[in-house]
């Protein structure tokens, strides 16, 4: 496999995911003015190919919301080719941690790992848990597709992450990221996910501007949902 430059990223922390409606979008990006800044990329489009069992084992899995759950997906950040960066995620939440093994490769490289043609990084831990996930699992296969358009925020000399994705969407057809980046809408018109990403306590003047503005907590899934609703289609045969 071809050298990448950091390659491997491993993250611990909690996510809470939020809906907003267009008011409270405009809303919570006005009051986090002076405490959060936009990252240097700005609103980014991204597209997770997310791999699942032919009978999608870990999504209905997922949506029954055992206390541990895990997904695998590849995301790309545009519209990818096959010699462009992709990362390939191996992402386990327990008792409301999330814990993600992230891997950088190309699509083709992603394709014959898959097709169970070694490993998909150069040895070590990760590499162990994402191939042990793969045999475990035995026959996974491209499965939804998910994109959306995000801004990401930062905190300075913190280490709290925020992210407002826009215009979320699915696909079942063309499961390819180097396709388009056309979907289903997964929201009303207007409305954005919120996540805050955070590895201890939500800081008391973001509490406030939740509560501020009646922005509660939601156990929404992208993936999820576009299973429910693509099921919604196939029971009344709209396909």
């Amino acid at each position: 496999m071809a050298e990448v430059s950091k390659p491997v990223v491993v993250m611990k922390r909690y996510e809470l995911k939020y809906i907003l409606s267009p008011e409270q979008t405009e809303f919570f990006k006005e009051r986090i003015k002076g405490h959060m800044e936009i990252d240097k990329f700005g609103l980014t489009s991204i597209a997770s190919l997310y791999y699942d069992t032919p009978n999608y084992r870990l999504i209905r899995t997922s949506i029954e919301k055992p206390p541990f759950k895990e997904k695998i997906r590849l995301r790309s950040y545009g519209l990818a080719t096959d010699s462009s960066p992709v990362f390939l995620e191996l992402k386990r939440k327990a008792y409301g941690i999330v814990y993600k093994r992230r891997v950088q490769s190309t699509i083709p490289l992603v394709k014959k790992f898959f097709d169970g043609e070694g490993d998909i990084c150069a040895g070590g831990q990760i590499n162990r848990e994402i191939t042990t996930f793969r045999d475990y699992y035995e026959c996974l296969v491209p499965a939804c597709l998910i994109i959306y358009d995000r801004i990401a925020y930062f905190q300075p000399n913190g280490d709290l992450r925020l992210t407002i994705d826009h215009n979320p969407r699915y696909r079942y057809d063309h499961l390819d990221l180097k396709y388009s980046m056309d979907g289903i809408s997964l929201l009303p018109e207007g409305y954005t996910i919120l996540e805050v990403k955070v590895q201890q306590a939500i800081p008391l003047w973001l509490t406030d501007i939740l509560s501020e503005g009646k922005i509660y907590k939601n156990s929404f899934s992208k993936y999820g949902a576009a299973y429910k609703q693509q099921l919604q289609k196939v029971n009344r045969k709209e396909f």
